[in-house]
């Protein structure tokens, strides 16, 4: 399946805007401002239900109150997507196979992978970021596995709303308690288990990239799974009296990490950056190829500036990698080095 239309109105920098995709290599260019992310982040909402960037109120154009995308698909498929914010619910409603939803069915999830240059700082920049990275990886094999997500962050509000209470008790955030327990459990479950797929392949799609024999792994800082539910329970009791001169919860898998070893060693402590460029490289080849294994389907990929932060070796394999993937490129320079490129100029 290929995206072979496009028209957004009131979304950020497009008042009402049309595209027609010609090629399976889109390169988007522009000035800054412009508005090329804001085709990819369009593309992101349709296909998978939300924004890489932000709140559905953040993507509405300034003075405006709806936006609304439209997407054409190859084999017939029309997705209309649209936002009121003067709705008190309901703002957000996706018309996808003649059927109208309040939030995306898992089934009509298509897989797409998204490269932005923040990714190249992956390994440097906050846990809170691998984490995102994690969780999005898990959403691509496991459609439902978002659904979890987002019980365990109303849980988490919850407990921390009554944490800030004056006088709240620990059978006060019990209920919370369990909640963040069993939810996160399932987290803490999927995490493991697809930090382990990943390591299977790692080093070796590395070695592809770099020619040398260093070996890559990751590790998730929680290497517990036997109990783990009952583990989370008791230190949600344990911490309790600290999380309430805290405000918040202090353990459980929003506090978690996934750190990354380069030849045994802390890959941020002893890789360079160029290695650590072709481990972000490694970490993205493996998600495609997941998710093409996982949906049947050849993902879209979303290359947001990130030619422009990679040297002309790995932007080469980036592009030989994605060749059978429709691909969109945003970039300020119209030439990718990439064979048989639509140009879309804003």
């Amino acid at each position: 399946m290929e995206i072979r239309g496009l028209r957004l109105q009131h979304t950020r920098s497009h008042d009402d805007a049309q595209f027609g995709i010609t090629s399976r290599v889109s390169v988007i260019t522009g000035l800054n401002g412009s508005g090329k992310t804001t085709l990819l982040e369009a593309i992101h909402i349709a296909l998978r239900g939300s924004s890489f960037r932000g709140t559905d109120a953040e993507f509405l154009m300034r003075d405006e109150s709806w936006w609304r995308i439209d997407i054409a698909m190859s084999d017939d498929d029309t997705r209309t997507i649209k936002f009121d914010a003067t709705k008190q619910s309901g703002r957000k409603q996706f018309d996808i196979h003649g059927k109208t939803n309040y939030r995306m069915p898992p089934s009509a999830k298509y897989p797409v992978i998204l490269f932005e240059p923040d990714d190249l700082r992956l390994l440097a920049g906050s846990p809170a970021r691998r984490r995102q990275f994690i969780d999005t990886f898990i959403g691509q094999l496991n459609p439902q596995y978002a659904a979890g997500v987002r019980k365990y962050e109303r849980a988490l509000k919850q407990r921390n709303t009554l944490l800030k209470q004056p006088g709240v008790s620990r059978d006060g955030v019990f209920v919370w308690d369990m909640a963040l327990a069993e939810y996160g459990a399932e987290m803490i479950r999927e995490r493991t288990q697809v930090i382990e797929r990943i390591n299977a392949v790692l080093t070796d799609t590395y070695r592809s990239i770099s020619g040398t024999d260093d070996t890559i792994a990751l590790h998730y800082s929680n290497t517990m799974i036997d109990g783990i539910e009952q583990k989370i329970a008791s230190d949600l009791y344990a911490q309790f009296e600290r999380d309430t001169h805290l405000g918040f919860t202090s353990v459980g898998p929003h506090r978690h990490d996934i750190v990354s070893d380069f030849n045994g060693s802390p890959a941020i402590s002893v890789a360079s950056r160029g290695e650590i460029r072709s481990v972000i490289l490694a970490l993205k080849f493996i998600e495609v190829d997941v998710a093409t294994e996982a949906t049947g389907f050849s993902p879209i990929v979303l290359l947001d500036d990130v030619f422009a932060e990679l040297d002309e070796s790995r932007q080469q394999r980036l592009a030989e990698k994605c060749r059978g993937n429709q691909m969109f490129i945003t970039s300020t320079n119209a030439y990718t080095g990439i064979d048989s490129a639509a140009v879309i100029e804003l």
